[in-house]
């Protein structure tokens, strides 16, 4: 090093300290974009089931339940659609869930008809 310049070797060194500065902060913020992007698919998810509703199946001498998409009562990927529940709730074996209410907007005409 001369007359106060800075070396090559230095000059790279501190080239190496940034990138790595940049790197830590671009990790970061695929991190936060990842997050937020789960975050949003689990929304969606939590959307799409609360328009849908599924069935539990009978146990023993339980009456099988019908409950909304949403309920976290009985967990099962299983959906059916409006039509489905309607023609659920009429059967004599199926009752509502007592938490969830599907049988709420299920009685009259379907939203948008």
């Amino acid at each position: 090093m001369t007359g106060g310049d800075i070396s090559d070797l230095d000059k790279n060194r501190a080239l190496v300290a940034w990138l790595r500065y940049q790197l830590r902060h671009a990790e970061q913020r695929v991190r936060e974009l990842e997050h937020a992007e789960e975050t949003e698919h689990r929304r969606r998810q939590r959307a799409r089931a609360e328009q849908l509703w599924k069935i539990q199946p009978r146990r023993s001498a339980e009456t099988a339940l019908l409950h909304r998409g949403g309920c976290g009562l009985y967990t099962s990927r299983a959906f059916i659609d409006r039509e489905a529940a309607v023609n659920a709730l009429a059967e004599p074996g199926i009752a509502p869930c007592d938490v969830c209410a599907p049988e709420t907007g299920l009685t009259g005409p379907e939203p948008g008809a």
